[in-house]
């Protein structure tokens, strides 16, 4: 008995460009994050799709919605696959956080399993978070192909799940704005088919050749 898992991770937006966490932060795509999203929907359009689930947030909703105007099957708001939330960092970039919030910041790359940014949860709440979304949505879809759209961080939280990885090792993995990637998921534990993958974003693609 198993589940087919397809994550895809939503397309490019203005914060991806300039490095800033959005977190939690409605933010939606920008051009080439549409442009993204269609792709992605055009590489999943032959798949025999049970469900998509997605993010609630508009980044990861415009995305599942360019890939469910290929697909029959329902689309399913799951508000848990939510970016994790950094709080009072949200809309900062990195070197700006070390310059106006450096002695919290240095508690969080400390312990980010118990530490959290200011507001903001810490990655022990973000992975029980996450994992309780996975939980029920493998349970509800025994034997089927079901797609989760959302966040880099949920969906390299997810595959630490899967993978039987300590969450703390999320920082590990890398997954592209608008990548696509495929877990089977058995009762004795997970197998990573393949991770990351752009193929469908070539450039000969991209509007202008751009």
């Amino acid at each position: 008995m198993s589940t087919r898992l397809l994550l895809a991770r939503h397309g490019q937006t203005d914060w991806n460009v300039q490095s800033r966490y959005m977190g939690q932060v409605d933010i939606p795509l920008d051009g080439v994050g549409r442009h993204q999203a269609a792709l992605l929907g055009r590489r999943l359009a032959g798949e025999a799709l049970t469900a998509i689930y997605t993010s609630d947030l508009l980044r990861a909703r415009e995305t599942a919605i360019a890939i469910a105007a290929h697909h029959s099957c329902p689309l399913i708001d799951e508000i848990r696959l939510r970016e994790m939330d950094f709080g009072g960092w949200q809309g900062m970039t990195y070197a700006e956080i070390q310059e106006t919030d450096r002695i919290n910041l240095e508690a969080w790359e400390a312990d980010r399993l118990k530490s959290a940014p200011p507001g903001g949860e810490s990655l022990n709440e973000f992975n029980s978070r996450v994992e309780a979304a996975y939980q029920a949505i493998i349970q509800s879809h025994l034997e089927e192909t079901i797609l989760m759209v959302a966040h880099g961080g949920v969906l390299k939280i997810l595959v630490c799940l899967v993978l039987g990885l300590p969450p703390e090792r999320y920082w590990q993995i890398q997954l592209s704005p608008a990548s696509l990637s495929e877990i089977w998921v058995y009762p004795e534990g997970g197998s990573l088919d393949f991770l990351n993958d752009t193929c469908h974003l070539r450039e000969e693609e991209r509007p202008g050749g751009e």
